[in-house]
């Protein structure tokens, strides 16, 4: 099967596209790309949470005081 001229320049456009908006929304890009770590992390930090023990609040206090 041939790839038409069309989809070659479709795809050419498709990556010109693509790399100019990294180039001009660098910054846009790197505060998205955080804030997507940053929710992939919390997730994660959720999904180990509930499958520990639960915790009273106290103890957690004092370990946050330094008294544990």
């Amino acid at each position: 099967m041939e790839t038409s001229l069309d989809e070659v320049r479709l795809k050419a456009l498709m990556k010109e596209t693509l790399l100019e908006v990294l180039e001009e929304g660098r910054e846009e890009f790197s505060q998205l790309l955080l804030e997507i770590f940053e929710d992939l992390a919390l997730s994660r930090a959720i999904r180990e949470g509930e499958a520990t023990p639960a915790v009273d609040r106290q103890e957690i206090l004092d370990i946050i005081a330094g008294q544990a």
